[in-house]
């Protein structure tokens, strides 16, 4: 294999986890605002124990993320810069806001109510600027005028493709985390926080798929090179759409711990649905960054970069994902953290 396949592979990699770990991160804080005010269920209270020590570790997976795009492709930062400069910063900013907060409020508690709302209201803005970016790379919304690019924004804001990838994005961080957050509501002895998330996740589902096949049919007038590459990576949206189909009934499937539903096998099996849509819609886009002006091979960097880069992660993930498997047994699993988070 190439080594700028290689390269685009690790990127991929953490995209993909940033993109899950991110939407339940993102999600729980919007749930957590959505129930604040319910005293008829424990809805609000499972979101926050969720959310408490996940948001760290998410962030590690965008800094991965960035580190590795401007490593291994350096070519592309100017050009992506164009696309990226509002939408990132405005990122950045609603991060630092949320992540001051997360830090600080829970030490003055009056500030408590308002981390709720912030970490709501950013829970839904931040996926939707991260995936407003993506129909801006794939053409027909960047000018390049002489030795400089422009984003068409007129263009890009009347355009049908551009608002059902936000639907696409927002669905989709609702729908993981309500799975996600019913499958903790279950290992923390809660069946009813259980049945409220399972009933979002039931609702969000289809919702979710809908908003995924209206943002690959709004791509034929302004990108139907993508389209076509899309039809031709049939076979990884075909496994993808049934691996959504088993995760999806899995939450009907028969339990010990709870009446009805298998909400772990479900979070697997729509994760896994999620990584194989996202490696078929990356394989589409690919040789292009952003197409048309700047493809991988323009990017990479020289390959004793790539090898001193490729050594450094190693390194570090070595380092990392026994961590993060720590983090996850103690998080998911480990019953005395569970009931101490109960008696909060």
């Amino acid at each position: 294999m190439e080594n700028v396949y290689i390269a685009i592979i690790i990127l991929w990699i953490f995209l993909f986890v940033y993109a899950i770990a991110g939407s339940i991160d993102f999600g729980a804080g919007f749930w957590a605002m959505f129930y604040r005010k319910r005293t008829d269920t424990k809805a609000a209270s499972i979101a926050n124990r969720y959310l408490s020590p996940s948001w760290e570790v998410t962030n590690v997976f965008l800094v991965l993320l960035v580190v590795a795009l401007v490593g291994f492709f350096p070519g592309a930062a100017s050009s992506l810069g164009t696309i990226l400069i509002v939408p990132f910063c405005l990122v950045l900013i609603l991060l630092t806001i949320r992540s001051a907060f997360m830090v600080y409020s829970y030490s003055v508690q009056k500030y408590t109510n308002m981390l709720v709302i912030i970490s709501g209201v950013t829970g839904l803005l931040i996926p939707a600027l991260l995936v407003s970016i993506l129909p801006a790379a794939i053409g027909g919304f960047v000018e390049t005028v002489g030795d400089r690019q422009y984003v068409l924004v007129n263009q890009l804001f009347t355009s049908p493709t551009f608002y059902t990838h936000i639907g696409f994005g927002i669905s989709t961080e609702l729908f993981l985390s309500s799975l996600l957050l019913s499958d903790y509501a279950r290992e923390a002895n809660s069946e009813e926080t259980y049945h409220v998330y399972r009933k979002n996740a039931i609702v969000l589902g289809p919702i979710t798929l809908a908003f995924a096949v209206a943002a690959i049919f709004t791509l034929i007038p302004e990108a139907f090179w993508m389209f076509e590459n899309m039809a031709n990576e049939w076979l990884w949206f075909t496994l993808s759409l049934l691996a959504f189909t088993i995760g999806y009934s899995a939450l009907w499937w028969p339990s010990k711990k709870v009446s009805i539903g298998q909400p772990r096998v479900a979070v697997l099996l729509i994760a896994l649905q999620f990584g194989l849509a996202s490696f078929a819609y990356g394989s589409a886009h690919m040789p292009y960054f952003l197409y048309p002006d700047v493809t991988i091979y323009d990017a990479f960097t020289n390959d004793t970069m790539f090898q001193l880069l490729l050594i450094g992660y190693g390194v570090g993930m070595a380092v990392l994902v026994p961590i993060f498997i720590f983090f996850w047994r103690l998080f998911m699993k480990d019953k005395r953290y569970l009931k101490q988070e109960e008696s909060h």
